[in-house]
């Protein structure tokens, strides 16, 4: 008889399988002993694990013995603590009269020499040592000038060289005036013309000589190597053409 495709939907009675119900804990617990089993029996055992194969041993690095201990050290002396001492002022008077007076000897002990030696309030500068202020030397004046000297046959008259020509003036040209004015020359160590003063006069001429002379300039004059200011006569001749 053929079967009933839609009798197990309709019959709700239906048996799955054919087994005991203690089947399935049995199983469970055959199983959790196998395992038991198999995990404790490896861990009670008492033999010596084997050794490392002889090649794998060669690859290993063997650490080198560690430094020897430090040696223990010393202990500490007890620290002492420092006596209170009083401090004693050498120049402050005896509190013990003494017994007698040393006899002096004669001498006299030199002052100490100090940074701080020296009169509150010196000069400024000075050298402090023995409680004085001493002034250092002052530096030595300037050389005071040289007076002129006048041109003689010891010494050799400068040359000019610098020359201005006197201006002809047209009060003395109408006048018909011409002559010799003669001047006396103040010249500085640098051969400028510093002071003129006229020796022999020609009225209507003298001034025109003057500012010709101060225009002119000569070489320096040397007394010993050293430029000298010289006093010598300088003339200027008026002509009429």
């Amino acid at each position: 008889m053929p079967r009933d495709l839609f009798g197990d939907v309709v019959h709700h009675e239906v048996r799955i399988g054919g087994r005991a119900w203690y089947s399935l804990p049995l199983t469970i617990l055959v199983h959790a002993i196998v395992i038991a089993v198999a995990v404790i029996v490896p861990l009670l055992a008492v033999d010596e694990l084997p050794g490392l194969p002889r090649a794998a041993a060669e690859f290993m690095a063997i650490a080198p013995p560690g430094p020897p201990p430090a040696p223990p050290r010393a202990p500490r002396a007890p620290r002492r603590e420092a006596a209170d001492v009083p401090a004693v002022n050498p120049h402050a008077a005896p509190l013990v009269a003494p017994a007698g007076i040393a006899p002096d000897n004669g001498l006299v002990p030199e002052p100490e020499s100090s940074a701080d030696a020296g009169v509150a309030g010196g000069l400024p500068g000075s050298i402090d040592g023995a409680g004085l202020g001493v002034q250092p030397e002052a530096p030595p004046p300037p050389p005071q000038p040289v007076a002129p000297l006048r041109i003689t046959s010891d010494l050799r008259r400068p040359a000019r060289i610098k020359d201005a020509m006197p201006v002809y003036p047209d009060i003395a040209m109408r006048a018909r005036v011409a002559g010799v004015v003669v001047l006396e020359a103040t010249i500085d160590a640098q051969g400028k013309v510093v002071n003129l003063r006229v020796l022999r006069s020609v009225p209507l001429l003298d001034q025109a000589a003057i500012d010709a002379v101060r225009q002119w300039e000569f070489t320096p004059t040397r007394l010993n190597g050293v430029a000298v200011p010289v006093v010598m006569t300088v003339t200027v001749n008026f002509a009429l053409r």
